[in-house]
């Protein structure tokens, strides 16, 4: 482990401690641990770790680092599972973790402005509280903040029919390398004044930009939510069910797969009733209604005559509090997971709807090839699959050629490297797989453009 704060000099640091006064810098190894990891489980310790209160500090810090070329790594609650937050090249790591009021709701404008420190879902309970929502749903919500939902561009499980973050983010006021402010977008939600800005930074990894402040477009809540889960013998029919979900017109606010393997997980974890569906399951949708009170009724009972004559081998439909117990299973896939095996190497592929089940049904031949365990679920509505390559210590090298294999097998079939997660550091490696040499570089021309001596999380994402 090199000495702590090698690559600051002596007048650096003390620089640093006259912007962050006491606890707002750290400069000991002990308590920069954590700050050099995040999901993803791969770490490098940084130089020192400041935390702002208020934006004027991200100006002063970010002009200090320009002119120093000191790396700046921005962070929250490091949720990303693809080393985003890893300081890859050293240097300062900005927690933004106290930049965390809800500054506003407005019920009028339909937005809310918050400070990139926020967690998802204290905001969600805050805005619904005034009969207002904010769709984004990441299954890190509770306890992923929404800067970080904002530079990955997260998704969840109700991006099917209300998008992912970059479709609720209407404006930013960001701080460029120097302490330039931009402020992008607004409170309006419609605007085409010029290039979008905001749609650019989002989902940009931190590499263009400290955000310090959000607009969010809100919407009114859905008054009732109804919820069908529907299990089947086969991949195939299961997906069948699906297609024919979307041919009788309709669209759920969710819609999940578990496939065969985390099937079997699940029932380990959550033994019968918690898991209800019979040992003959081999594939189980799980659909989220919203919407009237007066219409939900129909629109389930719509949706069960469309799943029906696929063969559920189980049906069970819930309507309210009786519906989390149902999404209770959903949310339960990641810890299942590891009775699978004690090692997982987890990947973020979307496909083209419709060939979701030619991608599967590959995926698993791969792990029967590989002699390890490929696993999968998702959000099937969008063709967002997570694919979970368990194994053993000692299985590593077969874990890593399953992986991509997988890969392989997405971009052959059209589809894309990640749909939520990002690229990070983790996927820095095979970003060419998807993104062509012209493409990579009007992305570093962009880059060099707001950050000039790429001091911005380096390494990362392009």
């Amino acid at each position: 482990m090199p000495a702590v704060g090698a690559g600051l000099t002596p007048a650096q640091r003390r620089s640093l401690e006259r912007l962050f006064p006491g606890e707002q810098s750290l400069f000991d190894a002990e308590s920069m641990l954590v700050y050099g990891l995040d999901a993803c489980r791969q770490q490098r310790l940084p130089w020192a770790v400041v935390r702002p209160a208020c934006e004027a500090q991200l100006v002063e810090l970010l002009r200090w680092a320009q002119a120093e070329r000191v790396p700046i790594v921005p962070r929250a609650r490091a949720t990303n599972t693809v080393g985003g937050c890893v300081p890859a090249a050293g240097g300062v790591v900005v927690s933004l973790l106290s930049m965390n009021t809800i500054l506003e709701i407005d019920d009028h404008d339909f937005v809310a402005v918050v400070e990139p420190g926020v967690i998802t879902g204290e905001l969600q309970r805050a805005v619904e509280a005034r009969g207002l929502f904010y769709p984004p749903d990441p299954a890190s919500g509770r306890m992923s903040s929404i800067g970080g939902n904002v530079a990955t561009c997260a998704g969840g499980m109700r991006a099917l029919k209300y998008g992912v973050t970059r479709d609720h983010v209407l404006g930013l006021r960001v701080v460029l390398p120097g302490g330039e402010i931009i402020e992008t977008g607004g409170r309006t939600h419609k605007n085409v004044v010029g290039l979008d800005l905001t749609r650019l930074l989002v989902g940009s990894e931190g590499t263009l930009g400290v955000i310090s402040r959000i607009i969010l477009k809100l919407q009114p809540k859905p008054q009732a939510t109804a919820s069908l889960l529907a299990a089947y013998g086969t991949m195939d029919a299961c997906l069948a069910a699906s297609r024919a979900v979307f041919a009788a017109g309709m669209l759920p606010a969710a819609m999940e797969f578990m496939g065969r393997g985390m099937c079997r997980c699940l029932e380990q974890l959550m033994p019968p009733p918690l898991v209800p569906w019979p040992a003959s399951t081999n594939a189980v949708l799980l659909l989220r209604l919203d919407g009237d009170p007066e219409c939900l009724a129909a629109s389930l009972a719509r949706a069960q005559d469309a799943v029906t004559p696929f063969g559920p081998v189980y049906l069970e439909l819930a309507q309210g509090r009786e519906e989390e117990a149902l999404w209770d299973i959903r949310r339960s896939i990641n810890p299942a997971s590891f009775k699978a095996g004690s090692k997982k190497l987890s990947d973020d592929v979307t496909l083209p709807r419709g060939r979701v089940l030619q991608a599967l049904t590959r995926f698993e031949a791969i792990g029967e090839e590989a002699g390890v365990r490929v696993l999968f679920a998702g959000h099937l509505g969008d063709g967002n699959m997570h694919v979970s390559v368990m194994h053993e210590p000692g299985q590593e090298d077969a874990a890593a050629r399953a992986k991509a294999a997988i890969q392989e097998t997405t971009m052959a079939l059209g589809g894309s490297l990640s749909g939520e997660h990002g690229i990070g550091l983790v996927k820095l490696a095979v970003v060419d797989k998807q993104l062509g040499a012209v493409e990579r570089r009007l992305m570093r021309q962009i880059k060099q453009i707001f950050d000039p001596h790429g001091i911005l999380n380096p390494g990362k994402a392009y």
